[in-house]
């Protein structure tokens, strides 16, 4: 006699109204086995269908076309009211039942995923004191033949119903449920108003179901309904979770490795029980004695401002992105110290006191258990980012540390948002006891609670690294985690990466993981908010092979939308190339640097002078030790301040070969070829003015003097002062091979022009050596007579740097308190686009430290974005458009642009990294 099909026998049991499980239970599953593509691990379900199924076996390739849809075999009112007994789920409950069942129609209503039949349903518990499991699932007209698990979020107790998109994909592509997966999720076993309710963790049913056993109840019953309405099992099956989700997806196929064949991990708390010990280290140290560790929204910001600005261009790009977190971590010491109040006592919110940086150091560092171990052996919990780009605070995020020194008991969203959590788990999870003190619990020492610690470990972590039978059978994991995460450490996600390599080892890790971290994205919060196709790359992984590389991630927030990074496998990150937009991905290397990533191969190698002049005209010298970083500016001539007044400081690295200084904020930048671009202190009135130096000088002290190595036709940009208001100066100037020089500008716009030695606005005059200051006097003739060496009136000196052989003067003028400034010399000869591409290190003489970008026809300067004009008005000058109005010049990596009439800034000097 011929063995009837599957699907006739599902709907003859159906329409004799026996129950589900009768008919799957006897009739299909006494020959069941594992394996990919929903088999079951606990012997029940789904064998390979019979020949002349609609199923192909598992052995068969993918189909290339994917193959046409499956039609369902019973109608969506056929499940209605059926229920599944006990013995057809994998672990105890006491049975499921399909509570309703609703045909949804593509054109109803708002409804955007097309046909499908909504099911929803209970798994009843064990426990009667427990609460059920509520279970939705989705199941479309025309399936495709794969089913997607969506997992949860916090404490859970609230239903996922599988309608949702991919969390983090691309923008416009419409739900899995849309697209013919049936979909699926639950409520984890309890139903809360709130996911940070922590309640139902007192009893022991309901806290297992939420460390993950409601998961394969779930996946046992939804897949049984499955194969019921189409008649076959599926192809595929996929998890999708994100954040208690990923912990889910992560968990799951630790324990179940033969139910999934690939799984998305997004932000996973897998270290759940870490997380929440180190939630309770951070309200110990913001709450204790008082709250004197207590932080503010204002101190908060300070803290976060701080580490921006020090570590935002270690990536190469002032983009507010801290990419190179690790380097950025080495500058944590100098970054607090910064910010330490006099005497360590609370001075207000301009800085911390030392017990305010103590919790800096609590929130930052890790969490190390010395006195006890949590599941698979686990001893410590990572630390948040806070001094490498985390935000818990401003416009970015609703997760602060609160509005008040004394929490609540419990903890309320008046207090630190991840002490409540912390609150909560100690209460409920551990403890068991409502009024319980969580101030008095000490995570590294648990006392009489370790034990129990330990149990809960054990129920909800998912850090068991031993994933060989997940991959033995094919299956695959992209896991993604914001290295700005504010809720659950990115940190933690790393460990437990590194002991899957040093479990299974690199190469089965690099054969079936994909590890992403994405620099400013915090828990779904943060500057960068990924979109990208994650489920299309796990498909293409699983189904043909096609392992992912770098992708690109689009971002999702408001004020950035759109620009794009790489998307970069652990460890490396995205360093900006140095030229190019600075939101686009193809202008960013996936990196991971050796050595001290903070190292600057243009310091010199033994204590150095550079010679140079600053924005008041002012001739200086730098004395730079390399040893220490210590730093020396003396004034050689000046008409402000004495000659041989010295500025004395420590500079700090922040990457890019860039230095903080004590110079009012003012950046010190080493560039190839021995330039230093800095600032000092202004000689009156508060900021800095900028700086341009050099190792190596012009100079032609020997008889007779010699100009011609550096005599040439230049286009000059500058700035006077001293009136009060800064004046940007733009013109042309000769220096002649006897020394003498001659400036023309334009007569109708005052600024360049192609130089003319019958210009009628000229200035003329000749330059000597002065051996005891290492620099040229320079002294202003008449302008009516011929070019002269003798005589005229010392109006400033001349620097002639020599960068790599190449000449770049400086001119310093000081004819009077009311004319002092600074102007850069650059060939008039035509500059091709490209040439001055890279990024460079600004500082103006509104005292500004910022970047700016040359990629082509396209600058960026301090954020504000310009198209590009070469040889305009003149060869050697670029000029800028609206965006930014102005011009530029530039020789030999040293930039000088002066901005259009009616700016802020009359004059900026770069130095290019």
């Amino acid at each position: 006699m011929r063995t009837p099909r599957p699907s006739s026998m599902i709907r003859a049991a159906f329409r004799a109204g026996r129950p589900l499980g009768t008919a799957i239970g006897i009739s299909l599953f006494v020959a069941a086995c594992g394996g990919g593509g929903g088999g079951g691990s606990g012997g029940f379900f789904f064998p390979a269908p019979p020949a002349g199924s609609n199923g192909p076996p598992d052995a068969d390739p993918p189909d290339n076309p994917p193959p046409a849809p499956v039609v369902p075999v019973l109608s969506c009112a056929e499940l209605a009211g059926k229920s599944l007994p006990a013995s057809a789920i994998g672990l105890p409950t006491q049975g499921a039942t399909v509570t309703s069942v609703t045909p949804v129609a593509a054109g109803d209503a708002g409804n955007l995923m097309g046909d499908y039949c909504r099911v929803r349903g209970t798994i009843q518990p064990v426990d009667p004191a427990s609460q059920a499991i509520n279970f939705a699932l989705n199941l479309p007209e025309k399936w495709n033949q794969k089913t997607i698990h969506f997992g949860g979020g916090g404490f859970d107790g609230v239903l996922i119903d599988g309608t949702e998109t991919i969390r983090f994909g691309p923008a416009g592509k419409p739900a899995p449920l849309a697209l013919g997966y049936a979909t699926y999720g639950d409520d984890s076993g309890h139903q809360a108003s709130s996911i940070t309710d922590g309640r139902f963790a007192a009893n022991d049913e309901q806290l297992a179901n939420y460390g993950g056993l409601s998961l394969k109840k779930t996946r046992d019953v939804a897949q049984a309904l499955v194969l019921a309405r189409y008649g076959v099992k599926p192809k595929k099956a996929y998890f999708l979770g994100t954040s208690t989700g990923g912990r889910d997806a992560l968990g799951y196929v630790q324990r179940w490795p033969l139910d999934y064949d690939g799984i998305i991990a997004n932000e996973p708390a897998l270290n759940y029980t870490g997380t929440r010990l180190s939630n309770v280290a951070v309200g110990r140290a913001l709450y204790s004695n008082g709250g004197a560790g207590w932080m503010n929204v204002a101190k908060t910001l300070l803290v976060q401002k701080a580490a921006m600005q020090a570590c935002d261009k270690l990536d190469g790009a002032a983009d507010n992105i801290v990419s190179n977190v690790e380097s950025c971590r080495q500058l944590n010491a100098p970054i607090l110290a910064s910010l330490r109040c006099s005497g360590g006592l609370d001075a207000g919110d301009t800085c911390l006191s030392d017990a305010q940086i103590a919790t800096v150091h609590t929130i930052e560092s890790p969490l190390e258990f010395t006195r006890y171990t949590l599941a698979n052996g686990v001893r410590r919990a990572g630390g948040y980012n806070l001094l490498e780009g985390a935000l818990v605070a401003g416009p970015y995020t609703t997760r602060d540390l609160g509005t008040r020194k004394v929490p609540a008991n419990p903890a309320t969203s008046a207090d630190a948002n991840m002490y409540v959590t912390g609150d909560q788990w100690v209460k409920y999870f551990v403890t068991r006891i409502d009024s319980f003190d969580t101030l008095g619990f000490d995570p590294l020492d648990p006392a009489g609670y370790t034990a129990r610690v330990a149990e809960v470990s054990r129920l909800t972590d998912a850090t068991n690294p031993d994933l060989a039978p997940f991959f033995a059978h094919g299956g695959r994991i992209i896991m993604l985690h914001g290295l700005a995460d504010e809720v659950i450490s990115p940190n933690s996600t790393i460990d437990y990466y590194r002991q899957l390599v040093a479990t299974l080892g690199q190469a089965a890790v690099d054969e079936s993981v994909r590890f992403y971290t994405v620099p400013g994205m915090g828990h779904g919060t943060g500057v960068f908010i990924p979109n990208w196709d994650s489920l299309s790359a796990l498909e293409g992984w699983v189904e043909e092979g096609l392992a992912p590389a770098t992708g690109v991630a689009v971002d999702a927030l408001a004020g950035t939308y759109g620009r794009t990074r790489p998307l970069c496998r652990f460890p490396s990150w995205p360093k900006y190339r140095g030229s190019g937009s600075l939101d686009a991905a193809v202008n960013y290397s996936c990196v991971t640097e050796v050595g001290d990533p903070l190292a600057c191969p243009n310091l010199p190698a033994a204590a150095t002078a550079y010679k140079g002049g600053n924005g008041f005209g002012e001739e200086l010298s730098v004395q730079i030790d390399p040893a220490t970083m210590a730093y020396t500016v003396t004034i050689d001539a000046s008409l402000q301040r004495t000659a041989g007044t010295q500025r004395s400081g420590t500079l700090v690295a922040q990457g890019q070969c860039s230095y903080a200084s004590a110079e009012s904020g003012a950046v010190f930048s080493f560039s190839p070829g021995g330039v230093l671009l800095g600032g000092v202190n202004a000689p009156a009135g508060g900021g800095f003015t900028p700086l341009l130096a050099f190792q190596a000088t012009f100079e032609n002290a020997a008889t007779p003097t010699v100009f011609n190595p550096v005599a040439n036709i230049f286009n000059a940009v500058g700035v006077q002062q001293g009136t009060g208001t800064a004046v940007a100066h733009a013109s042309s100037v000769r220096l002649r091979n006897a020394g003498t020089f001659q400036y023309c500008r334009d007569p109708a716009t005052g600024s360049f022009m192609a130089y003319d030695p019958s210009c009628t606005q000229t200035e003329k005059g000749y330059i000597s050596y002065n051996a005891a200051r290492n620099a040229f006097d320079l002294r202003t003739t008449s302008p009516t007579g011929g070019a002269t060496t003798t005589g005229g009136t010392l109006t400033g000196s001349m620097v002639i740097g020599l960068v790599n052989g190449n000449a770049v003067p400086l001119h310093l003028v000081r004819e009077s308190a009311a004319n002092t400034g600074l102007r850069l010399l650059a060939p008039q000869q035509s500059l091709m686009a490209g040439a001055a591409d890279g990024s460079y290190a600004m500082a103006s003489v509104q005292g500004e430290s910022r970047e700016a970008t040359v990629a082509g026809g396209a600058f960026n300067l301090g954020g504000a974005a310009a198209a590009l004009s070469y040889d305009t008005p003149v060869p050697g000058v670029v000029q800028a458009d609206a965006g930014r109005p102005g011009n530029f010049i530039f020789t030999h990596g040293v930039l000088g642009f002066v901005s259009a009439s009616g700016t802020a800034a009359a004059l900026e000097l770069g130095a290019r990294h």
